[in-house]
């Protein structure tokens, strides 16, 4: 049966109202992206700054319980980072393909792994699967706060000086650039620590004195540590997200358009189809009253 012009018209006007949407999404996206990649190049200096510093207390004492790694790891606790909403390309699926992998690789070790969820997705994905969730957060992926990351932190470093993990990891998705975008698993309980190169030519260093002693600033400065390490990767995946939410919503502002197109062709195709077979009834329809006037 040939495809009337009317119904095709109206699948355009379909194809038209999505593209709006999308359109206006790739926009607020667009908007958000650049607050939330100013607020992530702050950040890192910082992060990198108390990572140094932990570096350089971890090699004067070993004595914080946040340091020093368990003889047998049975429990594994992971953070996992998602989005809250989808429409946003494989942005989720990927940091949950690396999360799962992860998951595998320590279920192979004989481990238990516990997860801790941050946003809706990640939450919807191991429900799902029937993935115990030791703790959920949503509502931090647009915009996330020193405090969301407190709170995650805070739950993780209980759950490690309690015993009940011997190891965390956190999956989350680093922010490279506007196009780049890559999925990651790292280890951040115990606070791993730089290993020294055998035989490595060293220059002078510095020599240092601590004020309190190591262990009293370790004691305090490691919990910020914790935060600040799930703070950058909250930053991170945020704009992560934005930024894979504007590509995607681009790209289907641009497929909406090429639809459009297309039916727009079928449009007419199937009107000057319509035209042709009436210009044939009438056509017809004179011959026949021709006929009948000459008989």
């Amino acid at each position: 049966m040939a495809e009337k012009a009317r119904d095709i018209r109206r699948r355009i006007k379909s194809v038209e109202s999505t593209k709006k949407i999308t359109n206006a999404m790739q926009l607020i996206a667009a908007s958000r992206i650049l607050k939330a990649q100013a607020r992530t190049e702050r950040s890192r200096p910082f992060a990198r700054a108390i990572g140094e510093m932990i570096e350089m207390l971890a090699s004067e004492t070993k004595s914080s319980p946040l340091l020093a790694e368990r003889d047998e790891v049975s429990n594994v606790g992971m953070i996992v980072i998602t989005g809250d909403r989808g429409l946003a390309g494989a942005y989720n699926a990927n940091v949950l393909r690396e999360a799962q992998r992860a998951s595998q690789r320590e279920q192979e070790a004989g481990r238990k792994v516990r997860i801790t969820s941050v946003g809706r997705k990640g939450a919807s994905f191991f429900k799902f699967r029937q993935v115990p969730i030791a703790a959920q957060f949503s509502g931090v992926s647009d915009a996330p706060g020193y405090a969301d990351a407190k709170k995650v932190a805070e739950g993780v470093i209980s759950d490690y000086v309690s015993g009940e993990v011997d190891k965390v990891l956190m999956a989350y998705t680093d922010f490279v650039s506007a196009s780049l975008q890559r999925a990651r698993v790292t280890q951040i309980l115990p606070v791993p620590r730089k290993e020294k190169v055998p035989n490595k030519p060293t220059g002078p260093s510095a020599s240092f004195e601590f004020e309190p002693e190591p262990d009293a600033l370790l004691e305090a400065l490691l919990p910020r540590y914790v935060e600040i390490k799930v703070f950058s990767a909250l930053l991170e995946s945020s704009t992560s997200e934005h930024a894979s939410r504007m590509r995607a919503m681009k790209s289907a502002t641009d497929k909406a358009d090429e639809l459009i197109n297309v039916f727009a062709l079928r449009a007419n195709k199937a009107r000057q189809a319509e035209i042709t077979n009436e210009i044939a009834d009438i056509v017809g329809g004179t011959e026949a009253l021709r006929t009948a006037s000459a008989v």
